[in-house]
């Protein structure tokens, strides 16, 4: 009998929280309300967006963009670690299908990166180019840097996936992760890691550091042309549009960098975790109330939908 040679492809562990099981059943719960609550959130600002005449500016076209980035993004992360709290041993995912959630996961978080530095962009040409920024900031203009966005993330999960997942991986690999993030994968590999390292490090400056760079110089040219209006009151709304997305940037790049910019020696398994839980269940839940909660077209708009609909019935 003749042997046929095949390379088997290994099937991961997920051992996601099954290490502390006293907390499985608690925080299956707190994650599948922040979960809903995200999904009612973006939802609703999609809807929002979209249907209110007075929320179809550039800033409102990225939110409405932003928000069905966030939903995915969440989706393609929670279903999966809900099923896992419900168990307390590690669960198996199939090499194909961490591939899935691994390009699927870096597809959707550098579209979100790209689209923020969008939004400050805008803001920017708002502020400091008022006279140009029907020109700047054009429907077309939107949408190539949509657009752009989306292909930012695809390239760059391609090149990643490729680099990674062509690695020698033990038989049955453990993950001490709840997803198949890109270094907890990464570490399993027993050789070859050194070009997939680069290629990360390459792409966490690229697609992290420039364009929180390009937020950081845009906001502070608004903050040169805040300093020259005279009008407090002028001064406090402009301040008022930037801050929320201030906010938000901030807690996007500030776990990204400490999560993706550090040391294997100085790293840490349930840092790792905590991190990743934020970013990928807490985050998307809190910017749509960030963006909503000193907004007042978004609330005007919301009471004016509800004002119709109870009209209506």
């Amino acid at each position: 009998m003749t042997e046929k040679n095949h390379t088997m492809l290994p099937e991961f562990f997920l051992l996601g929280f099954s290490d502390l099981r006293d907390l499985q059943g608690p925080l299956f719960w707190v994650v599948l309300l922040v979960y809903l609550i995200t999904l009612l959130d973006h939802s609703l600002i999609i809807i929002l967006t979209q249907a209110s005449p007075a929320l179809h500016s550039p800033m409102y076209f990225f939110l409405r963009h932003l928000s069905m980035v966030e939903i995915l993004y969440t989706t393609t992360i929670v279903p999966r670690t809900l099923a896992d709290l419900a168990f307390s041993f590690p669960r198996v995912i199939s090499f194909q299908g961490c591939v899935a959630q691994m390009y699927v996961f870096i597809v959707l978080g550098i579209s979100e990166c790209c689209l923020l530095t969008a939004m400050a962009y805008d803001r920017y040409a708002a502020i400091c180019r008022p006279l140009h920024y029907s020109t700047l900031m054009s429907q077309q203009a939107c949408m190539v840097m949509v657009a752009t966005s989306w292909l930012m993330g695809i390239i760059t999960a391609t090149t990643h996936s490729s680099l990674i997942f062509t690695l020698p991986f033990p038989a049955h690999p453990v993950i001490p992760h709840f997803l198949c993030d890109i270094l907890p994968v990464l570490r399993l590999a027993s050789t070859g890691k050194r070009k997939s390292e680069i290629s990360v490090m390459a792409a966490t400056v690229v697609f992290i550091m420039v364009p929180f760079s390009l937020i950081v110089t845009s906001y502070a040219c608004i903050l040169s042309a805040i300093l020259t209006i005279t009008s407090t009151q002028s001064r406090q709304k402009v301040f008022s549009t930037c801050s929320s997305h201030l906010l938000v940037v901030s807690l996007f790049f500030g776990t990204a960098t400490i999560t993706y910019i550090q040391p294997q020696a100085g790293s840490s398994v349930i840092r790792d975790r905590v991190l990743s839980l934020f970013y990928t269940v807490i985050t998307p839940m809190l910017n749509p109330i960030i963006y909503t909660l000193r907004n007042k077209e978004v609330t005007g708009a919301l009471q004016h939908m509800m004002k119709r609909q109870v009209l209506s019935l």
